[in-house]
C-alpha cells in the first residue's frame, strides 16, 4: 500500500491505495480510502497524523510549519586537508605499530588530533579536547576521546619510538634525494615550566637562544636542502651544542642509508677541533666519508687573522662580494666578503667604543669633582665603583678584548688595544667555512652554508604557528613525545609550505588553513528525523587553495539532496 497524491478541483487530496494482481496476473490497483484533503490545515490529514503521533509517544505538533532544529556549525576545511595530507604522505601506518603492539585503543587517532591542533589552534592537551569539540575531524569520535587517552598516547609514542621513528623515516625517504643529499643542522632551546625535579629531567637551566638564562630542554632538528625535516632529537637543557653532532649524524646516517652522498651543512656554535676529527671518520653506507661545511665561530676568527693577509688587499678593495678560499689544517677554509656588511660593522663597533670613552669620561669627570669637592646627589662614587661600573657596560657591550679596564690599578682607568680593533675590522663583513667538500667551488660552499638560513626559519615556525614552547610536561618521556608530536606537524607544515610555493601562492601554510577553517559542517533535524548533514559552500579561494595543495574538496551528504 501507498499514498498516492490526487487533484480535484483545485484541491490536492490523500488516498490510501493498494497494488495487488488480477485472476489473469495483471498489475491492478485499487482505492482503499480517502484520508483527506492534503492543502487544509486542521483537516482530516492532520486529525490523523496526530493519532499517529500520538500512537507513537509523540506529542502533538503543528504540521504546517517543519520542526527544524540546527545544531552548531563544525570547522572542516582545515581539518579535513591536513587528514587528506595526513593519508597521502603515510602517517596512518602508525596504527599499524599500534596495533601489533596490542592496543586496544585507537592511538594513531589520539595523535593524530593532536598533530593537527598544532596546526591549527595549539593549546594544551585538556585545550586539544575542547578545539575537538569545534571540529568535524574525518574518522575521529570525540566523544570517546579523553584526556587521560591523549597522555596514555603519548607513553605508547614513547614506548614504541624506534617503530614509530622508523615509520616516519620509511614516509619520509622517497622524499631525500638519494643521490646526493645536502643536510643542515641545528639546536635551538626550548623554554619550560614547573619546578619539579625528575629522574632523567632534561629541564635544566642554560643560556636560551634568547640571551637569558632559563629552564629548558635542547632541540636538535636535521632537514634537506628543500626544507623537509627527516629527524629529530631532544637533548638537556644544558648540553653544549658541540658534544651532539656526531651521535646526531651517526643516527641519521643508520635512518637513512639509501643516500648515496652526505654533506651536513651546521653552524657556528658545532665547529671545534674534535668535531672536525670525528667528521671525517664518519662514513656513510657505502663507506664514503662523510663531507661537511662547518661555520668558523667568531670567537675563532682571531686564529686565522695571519692565515687571510695574502687575500686582505683584494678584499679591502672589493665592491661587491668576494669569495676566496685557503688550506688549513688539510681543509679549504672559504671566505666570503661583504664590503658593505664590514662597512656597517666596523661603523657599529666605532660608535660602540666613541660611547664607552664618552661613559668613561663622564665617570671619570664625577670622580674629579669629588676630588674638587663638588658635591653631587646619590652615593658618592669610588675608583672601584666607576671601575666595575664601566667594566661591566664594556662586557655588555662585547668589546671587553678591545677596551681593556684595568681593574688591578689603584685609579680608574682603561685603555684601547688598538691591536685587537684592527685585528677585529679585519674580520669584518667575513664569513669562514671549514669543508672537506671536493668537488664544489667556494661560491657553491658559500651558497650551501646560507640556505642553512631556511632550517631557522623551520624553528620560529615550531616556537611561533606551532608553539611548542613552553612546555609544561614534567615527565622527560612526555616532553619528548611531545617534541615528536610538533616534528610531525612540522613535516606537515613543509609539505603544504612547498606545494603552495610550486602552485605559485604566496600564502603561508597557516594562512592556508585560515581560509580553509572557514569550510563548515552544518547538521539539521527536521521534525525529530535522522539527523542531515551538509557541507557549506567552497568558494573559489577555498577552491583553489585546495587546489595548490593537491587535495580533493570535501563532498558534500547524499542525504542532503533529500531537502
Amino acid at each position: 500500500m501507498f499514498i498516492k497524491l490526487t487533484r480535484v478541483r483545485g484541491h490536492t487530496y490523500a488516498q490510501l491505495v493498494e497494488s495487488f494482481r488480477d485472476a489473469n496476473g495483471q498489475p491492478r490497483q485499487r482505492n482503499l480510502a480517502t484520508l483527506g484533503r492534503v492543502d487544509e490545515n486542521g483537516g482530516q490529514v492532520d486529525k490523523l497524523l496526530h493519532a499517529l503521533l500520538k500512537a507513537r509517544g509523540h506529542g502533538p505538533r503543528d504540521t504546517a510549519t517543519p520542526q527544524v532544529r540546527f545544531e552548531s556549525a563544525l570547522a572542516l576545511g582545515d581539518v579535513w586537508a591536513l587528514d587528506q595530507l595526513w593519508r597521502e604522505l603515510g602517517f596512518d601506518a602508525l596504527a599499524g605499530v599500534f596495533r601489533r603492539a596490542r592496543y586496544t585503543t585507537p592511538v594513531e587517532h589520539a595523535l593524530r588530533v593532536m598533530v593537527f591542533n598544532r596546526l591549527c589552534d595549539p593549546d594544551s592537551k585538556l585545550g586539544v579536547l575542547r578545539w575537538l569539540q569545534t571540529v568535524s575531524m574525518p574518522g575521529i569520535d570525540a566523544a570517546k576521546l579523553t584526556h587521560q587517552q591523549l597522555l596514555r598516547s603519548m607513553d605508547a609514542l614513547m614506548d614504541h619510538q624506534g617503530a614509530v621513528d622508523e615509520a616516519v623515516a620509511h614516509l619520509l625517504r622517497p622524499l631525500i634525494d638519494e643521490e646526493l643529499s645536502v643536510v643542515f643542522y641545528d639546536l635551538t632551546t626550548i623554554r619550560t615550566e614547573g619546578l619539579s625535579e625528575q629522574d632523567g629531567d632534561v629541564r635544566h637551566h642554560g643560556m636560551s637562544k634568547e640571551g637569558v638564562v632559563a629552564r629548558q630542554f635542547m632541540l636538535g632538528v636535521v632537514q634537506t636542502a628543500c626544507g623537509m625535516p627527516i629527524y629529530h632529537e631532544v637533548f638537556d637543557g644544558h648540553t653544549a651544542e658541540v658534544a651532539t653532532l656526531k651521535p646526531t649524524l651517526v643516527k641519521v646516517l643508520g635512518r637513512y642509508p639509501h643516500i648515496r652522498r652526505l654533506i651536513v651543512v651546521a653552524d657556528r656554535g658545532l665547529l671545534s677541533v674534535d668535531n672536525i676529527d670525528e667528521l671525517c671518520q664518519l662514513k656513510d653506507s657505502g663507506g664514503k666519508p662523510l663531507e661537511f661545511i662547518l661555520a668558523v665561530p667568531g670567537r675563532r676568527y682571531g686564529d686565522f687573522v695571519e692565515l687571510l693577509q695574502p687575500l686582505r688587499a683584494r678584499m679591502d678593495a672589493a665592491t661587491s662580494e668576494v669569495i676566496d678560499e685557503v688550506r688549513w689544517q688539510g681543509h679549504r677554509l672559504v671566505v666570503a666578503h661583504h664590503p658593505e656588511r664590514a662597512r656597517e660593522q666596523t661603523e657599529l663597533r666605532r660608535q660602540r667604543i666613541a660611547e664607552l670613552e664618552a661613559r668613561a669620561a663622564q665617570l671619570a669627570g664625577k670622580l674629579d669633582g669629588q676630588d674638587a669637592g663638588e658635591v653631587h646627589r646619590g652615593r658618592k662614587l669610588s675608583d672601584c665603583g666607576a671601575k666595575a661600573r664601566f667594566f661591566h657596560e664594556v662586557s655588555d657591550a662585547r668589546l671587553a678584548s678591545i677596551v681593556r679596564v684595568d681593574l688591578k690599578a689603584e685609579l680608574f682607568t682603561y685603555a684601547i688595544d688598538e691591536r685587537m680593533l684592527e685585528r677585529a675590522e679585519t674580520m669584518d663583513g667575513k664569513l669562514l667555512l671549514v669543508t672537506n667538500v671536493p668537488d664544489l667551488d667556494a661560491a657553491e660552499i658559500v651558497a650551501r652554508y646560507k640556505s642553512l638560513a631556511d632550517i631557522e626559519r623551520g624553528f620560529r615556525v615550531l616556537k611561533s604557528e606551532i608553539e611548542i614552547a613552553p612546555v609544561f610536561h614534567r615527565l622527560p618521556e612526555r616532553i619528548r613525545a611531545h617534541a615528536s608530536i610538533c616534528f610531525m606537524a612540522l613535516i606537515l607544515y613543509r609539505v603544504m609550505r612547498r606545494r603552495l610555493k610550486l602552485a605559485g601562492r604566496s600564502l603561508s601554510p597557516d594562512a592556508a588553513l585560515e581560509r580553509l577553517r572557514r569550510v563548515q559542517r552544518h547538521t539539521v533535524c527536521i521534525n525529530d528525523g535522522v539527523p542531515l548533514q551538509g557541507i557549506s559552500t567552497i568558494n573559489h579561494e577555498q577552491a583553489s587553495v585546495l587546489a595548490a595543495l593537491k587535495l580533493k574538496k570535501p563532498t558534500p551528504d547524499p542525504q542532503m539532496s533529500l531537502l
